[in-house]
């Protein structure tokens, strides 16, 4: 069946809006419940959010749809999203939920799902809550009703979780880290964690109002945090997304350091150690053809996925690995979490930097990127890529990248984009290239 609600990482719309209003949250709520009300236990959900002004209404709705078919929900309020997966496991709950759109605006939200195992949802599960929600759901009667509670100590139950991720031994003492938490869900245990670590924390976009997140602060707006970097002489800077699954690092010349250079330290330190698994890395077809070269000198292997960090995800658990991201900043260390978590992966960099007594410009160029360009084609509608004289752009480019380069082209999952990206040694054949195809696309479209 066509999905209308469900995308790549949950549901995710402009909140008020046709697809995501408190309407369709209560929705969710009755059909994930009623999905999950399994065995004779009393059922649980746990609800988090991140820091939307939205987020209050979709977390009444959810929260009234929940209890309305017999599920208890627990509510922790603002948390990152990968703390939400930690205590549905820990809180022997059937079911989490996080309110949230992640980067995006703050007019935007979304609803992510997580089994009782922690991990997102399966395309199944998935599915048959989305044709659930098509049908009135079965309500509960008299005191089978559900009871709806808030926790006051989730923030720190997370704090405590993401500092056992390090050994005992590891202290930060001496270190000036700038914390970006994109005055969004990790707004308070990041900076909290990382100072309780002995470091020196300069906390921004620590102030959330319910319409400012992401809002020229965080992993995708990175000059407030590089120059706080710069200014105050710090060691690293530590940039986090709106739910804090997502990480970029800023070095201490104010240089963005992005998710593959990450990896790329990550899995080769815990390679050194025998603790790599799975004889790799896991990441997308988006990852740097730099990365890949890296690992295999070392006698790794890059495996690549769809872009989306849940592809990367199911690739990780069928493969055995442990070490799995995407070059935009989800880093997934299924040695400590069950989806990406942007403190866990901050506390690994900051662990190896301090080990290491290595500056950060160092440390964290593992690899020199190889060039590479990605533009977008907006089309109309059809089917461009069928187009004959593109699939002729699509093969002369192959042919010229040939075993010195890489060439991606793929339909936005959501909006009417071709994205064409290309890399290569050679920056001047790879704009040609992405110019040649996207030309093409264009007068196909």
């Amino acid at each position: 069946m066509g999905r209308e609600y469900f995308g790549t990482d949950g549901i995710r719309g402009r909140a008020n809006g046709r697809l995501l209003n408190a309407a369709t949250a209560m929705k969710v709520g009755q059909a994930a419940g009623r999905h999950f009300l399994r065995g004779d236990h009393k059922h649980r959900v746990v609800i988090g959010k991140d820091t939307r002004l939205s987020g209050y209404m979709m977390e009444t709705a959810l929260t009234a749809g929940f209890t309305s078919v017999g599920m208890d929900v627990i509510m922790t309020g603002p948390l990152p999203t990968p703390a939400v997966a930690l205590l549905t496991r820990e809180m022997r709950a059937d079911l989490g939920v996080m309110i949230s759109a992640s980067h995006n605006p703050y007019a935007d939200n979304g609803i992510k799902l997580f089994g009782p195992d922690g991990f997102k949802l399966s395309d199944a599960d998935e599915e048959a809550i989305e044709a659930a929600m098509q049908v009135d759901q079965p309500l509960a009667e008299g005191d089978a009703i559900g009871r709806a509670r808030r926790i006051e100590d989730a923030r720190g139950r997370y704090i405590h979780a993401i500092k056992q991720s390090l050994p005992s031994t590891v202290r930060l003492d001496g270190l000036k880290i700038v914390v970006d938490c994109a005055h969004g869900a990790a707004y308070t245990v990041a900076p909290t964690a990382i100072w309780e670590l002995g470091a020196e924390v300069i906390p921004i976009g620590v102030a959330p109002d319910g319409t400012n997140i992401n809002d020229g602060v965080g992993s995708t707006s990175l000059e407030a945090v590089s120059r706080r970097v710069v200014d105050e002489k710090a060691h690293i800077g530590i940039a986090l997304d709106g739910d804090a699954d997502r990480l970029i690092v800023i070095d201490e010349k104010g240089h963005a350091v992005d998710g593959d250079q990450i990896m790329a330290l990550i899995g080769t330190r815990l390679a050194a150690r025998g603790e790599l698994r799975g004889g790799g890395v896991v990441a997308t077809v988006m990852s740097n053809l730099g990365l890949e070269r890296l690992l295999g000198d070392v006698g790794l292997a890059l495996v690549r996925t769809k872009v989306g960090d849940r592809y990367v995800l199911e690739a990780m658990r069928g493969g055995g690995y442990n070490v799995g991201g995407e070059q935009s900043g989800h880093m997934i260390l299924l040695d400590h979490a069950t989806t990406g978590d942007g403190c866990i992966a901050a506390l690994q960099v900051l662990a190896a930097l301090v080990q290491s007594g290595r500056p950060a410009s160092e440390l964290l160029r593992m690899f020199e990127p190889v060039p590479q360009l990605l533009k977008n084609v907006i089309y109309d509608g059809g089917d461009p890529l069928s187009d004959a004289q593109v699939k002729a752009a699509i093969a002369e480019g192959e042919a010229a990248l040939a075993g010195r380069g890489r060439l991606v082209i793929r339909k936005s999952g959501t909006e009417p984009k071709i994205r064409v990206m290309a890399e290569g040694d050679d920056a001047g054949e790879v704009e040609r290239v992405v110019d040649q195809i996207c030309d093409a696309v264009k007068a196909a479209a």
